[in-house]
């Protein structure tokens, strides 16, 4: 696999995958705005992932999609509706006309944010999803399976956790993913080749985990990063949980919030 599209480059995600995966693919950047640090090598097309004609012309001459474009937080439906919902139809369906082969799909652990922190669970338990956001997340591994199955645009759902250069309080020490760990979860979905429709969960080697995380495992993952190197830090400065929903539920504050809860902002 050669040629690359990455939607959301701006975001924080796009960010540390821009400076990751060029090395190895010829990468397409999209966004609706342009990277306030875009180096002039990089080739960046502006887009609405809203738009499905101006997926399908982004996605044109791509091998794979790198689908991070989306509202990334808890918010009102309509932001959501039109980014989360909209945006990754038409994301699948450029990918279906332009014959593009897979699509990384950039989930998250708010699908199923309404599991316990007492259990582990893996991939293939019923959806609980803790916010409207979770739900959207939800409807793109569905829609991923469909586009899968019945088109044959093979797919890698990662329910990424919380991506960042290390964990920043108790609850990420169980669900922190490092940006090396990340690229290669990707790289695996872009070339592993019994990919076809799978989900696993975006996280680094965490003893406090979760996450049954055997499918990556399968596909040959093998995390470099620990979160349990930072607990010593992280539990002097943040202490043991509380005792309220929020800590005693894997999505956090997303099963109480209306609005906000970026899971890649420290103030979460």
């Amino acid at each position: 696999m050669r040629n690359v599209l990455l939607t959301g480059a701006a975001g924080h995600i796009g960010r540390y995958l821009r400076a990751t995966l060029k090395t190895r693919y010829r990468l397409r950047l999209s966004d609706l705005r342009s990277p306030a640090d875009l180096e002039d090598a990089e080739q960046f097309v502006a887009a609405d992932v809203a738009d499905l004609d101006a997926v399908c012309r982004i996605a044109e001459g791509m091998d794979g999609i790198v689908h991070m474009g989306a509202v990334s937080a808890e918010d009102a439906w309509e932001p959501i509706l039109a980014s989360n919902i909209i945006g990754t139809y038409n994301v699948y369906e450029a990918a279906r006309r332009q014959g593009v082969e897979r699509v990384i799909f950039a989930s998250s652990n708010h699908a199923v944010g309404f599991y316990p922190r007492g259990r582990t669970i893996g991939v293939d338990v019923t959806v609980r999803p803790d916010s409207r956001y979770g739900v959207s997340k939800a409807y793109g591994e569905a829609l991923a399976s469909l586009y899968a199955d019945k088109y044959g645009v093979r797919s890698m759902c990662l329910r990424i956790g919380n991506l960042a250069d290390e964990p920043l309080d108790v609850r990420r020490l169980s669900i922190w993913l490092s940006p090396r760990d990340l690229t290669q979860l990707v790289e695996i979905g872009l070339e592993h080749p019994d990919v076809h429709y799978d989900i696993v969960y975006g996280m680094s080697d965490n003893a406090r985990a979760w996450w049954n995380n055997e499918n990556a495992h399968r596909l040959g993952y093998r995390p470099r990063d620990r979160s349990e190197d930072y607990a010593q830090a992280v539990l002097g400065r943040c202490g043991e949980p509380g005792d309220s929903l929020p800590d005693w539920m894997q999505g956090g504050d997303f099963v109480e919030l209306e609005k906000g809860g970026s899971p890649f902002v420290q103030d979460e």
